[in-house]
C-alpha cells in the first residue's frame, strides 16, 4: 500500500498539496458553522427512566422551570412592603416577556421553599422553552444586576448554567490556545532545530482541527453534539499533528543523513514511519470509538470528534507531509536554530535513552517492581471515588448561575428546581375528595414521609411529613393534564448527595396508586440512572477496547505477548491517572491553585479520560514497538533490539509527549472543572507513558520475556503471515522532474 502511495506522492507532490488546500478550505467553511450547532448537557442516558420522565413533563405539562431569579433585599427582608412590591414587579415583568411561561414567585402564595431561611432572598421561577430566548433573558438580567432599587436580581437555574458554560467554553478555548500555541511553537522550533520543519506539525494540526469542526457541523445538523467536543478537537488536532509530523520528519532526516536520494528517503519514510502512524491512528480511533457504546451524547460527541480528528491527522501525515518533504528535501532543515544540526542530529541515537535501557535490562525486577508499586499507590485514591452530575458548581464563583446555586444550597431549606419528579399516568382529575384525588393525596402524603423529603407539591396540594400542609391553589393546576399528573418531591438535602440519590430510589420503591404507572425523574434520579448506565456498559467497553487493541497490535507485531503487555502497562498507568484525578478534583488537593470547587467526579469523566488517555498513550507504544520490531526483523537479538528501539525513539517520544502534554495542560486555565480534569489527567497519562512506562517498564518486561516477546501459536503465526499488515522493502520510486525544488 505504502509503496504505491509513495510513487504517487513523489511524482505529484504539488497536485497533492493543491488538492489538500482545497479540501482544507472547504472544511474550514463548513466548520465555521459548527459552533451554532453544539449543545451543553448530554450527560444523561436518553433511554433511562429519568429521561422518559423529563420527556413526559415536557410533552404533557410544558416542561419544568429552567430560569430562576434570585431576588435579594438590599435591606430588611423579602417580606418588607417595599421589597414585596418590587418582587411582585419583577415577577410581573418576567411574565410579560415573550416566550416566558408559568411564572411562580414567593410573593404569589408565600411558598416557604421559595424564601431563604434568613429572609433576605426569594425566588421567582419560570419556564422559557426557547433556548435562544432564555439566553437573551439571562444576559439582560446579568447586565441589569447592578442596578438600584430595593432589590437586586441575579439569574440562575438551568438556562443560566447553559448560557454560562457556553460562553465560558468559548473564552477558555481562546485562553488555552493563547497559552499553548506560543509555548508549543517555541518548543517545536527547539525540538526540530529548524523553523521550517517546526511549521510542518501545524499543517497536520490545521487539517485535523478543520476536519473535526467540519464533522461536528455535519453531525450537529442531524443529532445532538456537545459543546465540549470543541476543546478535544483543538487539543487532539494539534497534539497528533506534533506526534505524527515529528515521527515523519525524524525518519526523513535519518534517511537523508544516511545518503538516500530525496525520493528514496520519502518512500522509506512512508513505508516505515507512515505504517507506524497508520497503526497508531487506528489504536487511537479504536479507543475513542469505544465511547460510542455509552448512551449519553456527551461521550458520543467526544468519540465523533476524536475519531474525525485522528483520521484527518493520519491522512495528512501520510499523504500531505510526504508531499511537502518531497518538495522541501534538505531545505526542511532551513532556518536552523542555535547549534542544532537538524540534518543529522535527529538521525543519531540517544545515548541517554540507550543507557537507561541498558541499566533497566541489567536489573529488570529491581527497577521495575518499585515503579509498579508507585503507580499502584498513585491509583489508590480511586478506591474511594464518588460520582455526581455537572451543575453550576463546575463553574467559578464569578458566574451568576454558580452564585445563585451557592446561595440556594446554603440559605434555602430546599431546592424546588432540583425536585425529584414523579409522573403518574392513569389518574383522572378531581379534587382531593374525589376517589382519584384521594388516592393521589394518599400517594403524595406517603412520599412526603420519606427520609430527607422537605415537601411534595401536587395537584391536590402540598404535603409534608406525611400529611397535607397546604390545600391546592391556582398555581397547582399546572400539575394535572387529563389522566396524567406529576408531583414534585422537594429534597431537604443536596439532590446530588448520597441522601439525595436515596430519595429517588425510595420514591421508585414506593407503592403507586392502583391502576397507574409511574416514571421517576429529576436530578437525583438522573444521577442514579447515569451511574447505572456507565456500570452496565463498562464491561462491554473494556472488552471491546482490549480486543480491538490486541488485534491491531497482533497484526502490527505478529506477537500475542506484546499486545497483552501493552494492555497491562496501559491499564497500570491509567489507574494512576484516575487515582490522581480523585486526589486532585474530589479530595480537593490543588483546588486553591486551580480555582475549582472540589466535589464528586462526573460519571462520564473517568470513561472519557480512560479512552482518550488510553488511545494517546498507545501512540507511543506503537512508535517504540515499530522500531524494536524493525531491529528484531533484521536479526538483532532481543536485548539489543530493545535498546536500539528505545535509543532511536526515546527522544522522539519524550519530545512529542512534552509537546502534547502542553496542549492538554493548557486546559488547566479553564474555568470549567471537568475540562481541567480532562486536560490535567490526559497530560499526566502522556507524561507517565512516555517516561516510566516506555523508559522503564517496557524494557524491563521485554528483557524478562526474552524471545517469548515474539511468540504466537502456530495457527496465529500462519494467520499473521497471510493478513498481517507489513511492508517489504521495494525499489525506490523514481522522482519526477516536476518534484525538483
Amino acid at each position: 500500500m505504502f509503496a504505491r502511495l509513495a510513487r504517487v506522492v513523489t511524482r505529484h507532490p504539488r497536485m497533492i498539496i493543491l488538492v489538500a488546500l482545497l479540501v482544507v478550505a472547504a472544511m474550514a467553511v463548513a466548520g465555521a458553522g459548527a459552533f451554532g450547532k453544539l449543545l451543553t448537557g448530554g450527560f444523561d442516558d436518553p433511554r433511562s427512566e429519568s429521561t422518559r420522565a423529563a420527556q413526559a413533563v415536557n410533552r404533557y405539562f410544558g416542561g419544568r422551570p429552567n430560569l430562576l431569579l434570585l431576588v435579594t433585599a438590599r435591606s430588611g427582608t423579602v417580606d418588607d412592603p417595599a421589597v414585596t412590591t418590587a418582587g411582585r414587579e419583577v415577577a410581573r415583568e418576567l411574565g410579560a416577556e415573550q416566550g416566558v411561561d408559568r411564572v411562580i414567585s414567593y410573593w404569589d402564595g408565600g411558598d416557604t421553599a421559595l424564601r431563604s431561611k434568613d429572609g433576605r432572598h426569594a425566588l421567582v421561577v419560570a419556564l422559557v422553552v426557547n433556548k435562544d430566548r432564555a439566553k437573551d433573558l439571562v444576559t439582560g438580567y446579568e447586565k441589569a444586576a447592578a442596578g438600584g432599587g430595593p432589590v437586586s436580581v441575579v439569574p440562575g437555574g438551568l438556562a443560566t448554567v447553559d448560557k454560562d458554560i457556553n460562553s465560558q467554553v468559548t473564552k477558555d478555548l481562546a485562553v488555552a490556545e493563547s497559552v499553548a500555541i506560543p509555548i508549543t511553537m517555541v518548543l517545536l522550533v527547539l525540538a526540530f532545530g529548524s523553523a521550517v520543519a517546526a511549521l510542518l506539525p501545524l499543517v497536520v494540526g490545521v487539517v485535523g482541527i478543520f476536519g473535526g469542526f467540519a464533522i461536528l457541523f455535519v453531525l450537529g445538523s442531524v443529532t445532538d453534539v456537545s459543546i465540549f467536543s470543541v476543546n478535544l478537537t483543538t487539543a487532539m488536532g494539534l497534539g497528533l499533528g506534533i506526534d505524527y509530523t515529528l515521527l515523519m520528519v525524524s525518519r526523513f532526516r535519518e534517511e537523508l543523513a544516511a545518503g538516500s536520494e530525496r525520493a528514496d528517503a520519502v518512500a522509506t519514510t512512508m513505508r516505515t514511519a507512515g505504517r507506524t502512524i497508520l497503526f497508531s491512528g487506528a489504536t487511537v480511533a479504536v479507543a475513542l470509538a469505544v465511547m460510542l457504546v455509552f448512551p449519553p451524547f456527551f461521550l458520543k460527541s467526544m468519540a465523533y470528534t476524536g475519531i474525525a480528528v485522528t483520521i484527518f491527522s493520519v491522512l495528512s501525515a501520510i499523504v500531505v507531509v510526504p508531499a511537502m518533504l518531497m518538495l522541501l528535501g534538505p531545505r526542511v532543515n532551513a532556518l536552523r536554530v542555535g547549534r542544532a544540526r537538524p540534518g543529522s542530529g535527529q538521525a543519531a541515537e540517544s545515548r541517554v535513552w540507550r543507557a537507561i535501557a541498558a541499566a533497566v535490562m541489567r536489573r529488570p525486577v529491581i527497577v521495575g517492581v518499585p515503579v509498579i508499586a508507585l503507580l499502584v499507590a498513585l491509583g489508590s485514591p480511586f478506591l474511594h471515588v464518588s460520582f455526581g452530575r455537572p451543575d453550576d458548581r463546575v463553574l467559578r464563583d464569578t458566574a451568576s448561575s454558580r452564585q445563585v446555586g451557592d446561595i440556594i444550597r446554603a440559605d434555602f431549606s430546599s431546592d424546588v428546581a432540583e425536585a425529584t419528579i414523579v409522573v403518574v399516568t392513569g389518574v383522572a382529575g378531581g379534587g382531593s375528595t374525589s376517589p382519584a384525588g384521594s388516592a393521589l393525596a394518599t400517594y403524595a402524603g406517603q412520599l412526603s414521609a420519606l427520609p430527607n423529603v422537605a415537601s411534595v407539591n401536587s395537584a391536590v396540594g402540598t404535603f409534608a411529613a406525611g400529611r397535607q400542609a397546604a390545600p391546592a391553589g391556582p398555581a397547582d393546576a399546572r400539575f394535572a393534564v387529563g389522566a396524567r399528573t406529576y408531583l414534585e418531591v422537594v429534597p431537604a438535602v443536596d439532590p446530588a448527595s448520597g441522601a439525595g440519590q436515596d430519595i429517588a430510589r425510595a420514591v421508585r420503591a414506593a407503592a403507586v396508586p392502583a391502576g397507574t404507572s409511574v416514571l421517576v425523574g429529576g436530578r437525583s434520579a438522573v444521577l442514579v440512572d447515569g451511574k447505572q448506565t456507565i456500570a452496565d456498559r463498562l464491561p462491554l467497553a473494556i472488552g471491546l477496547i482490549a480486543l480491538a487493541t490486541f488485534v491491531l497490535l497482533f497484526l502490527f507485531t505478529g506477537s500475542v505477548v506484546l499486545p497483552i503487555k501493552a494492555l497491562v502497562l496501559n491499564v497500570l498507568s491509567l489507574t494512576a491517572v484516575l487515582g490522581a484525578a480523585v486526589w486532585i478534583f474530589q479530595d480537593g488537593h490543588l483546588a486553591g491553585a486551580l480555582g475549582f470547587l472540589p466535589g464528586p467526579l462526573d460519571t462520564s469523566m473517568p470513561v472519557l479520560l480512560f479512552c482518550t488517555a488510553f488511545g494517546l498513550s498507545m501512540d507511543y507504544e506503537v512508535f517504540l514497538l515499530s522500531r524494536i520490531k524493525e531491529e528484531h526483523d533484521r536479526g538483532v537479538d532481543n536485548a539489543e533490539a530493545v535498546a536500539t528501539g528505545l535509543a532511536r525513539t526515546g527522544r522522539i517520544v519524550t519530545t512529542a509527549a512534552a509537546l502534547l502534554a502542553v496542549t492538554f495542560v493548557a486546559f488547566a486555565t479553564s474555568s470549567v472543572t471537568f475540562l481541567q480534569m480532562l486536560g490535567i489527567g490526559t497530560a499526566l497519562a502522556i507524561v507517565l507513558d512516555a517516561t516510566v512506562i516506555r523508559g522503564v517498564l517496557v524494557p524491563a518486561f521485554m528483557r524478562l520475556a526474552g524471545n517469548a516477546n515474539w511468540w504466537a501459536p502456530r495457527p496465529l503465526r500462519a494467520l499473521h503471515a497471510r493478513i498481517g499488515l507489513a511492508e517489504t522493502p521495494v525499489p525506490p520510486a523514481a522522482p519526477a522532474s516536476s518534484a525538483a525544488p
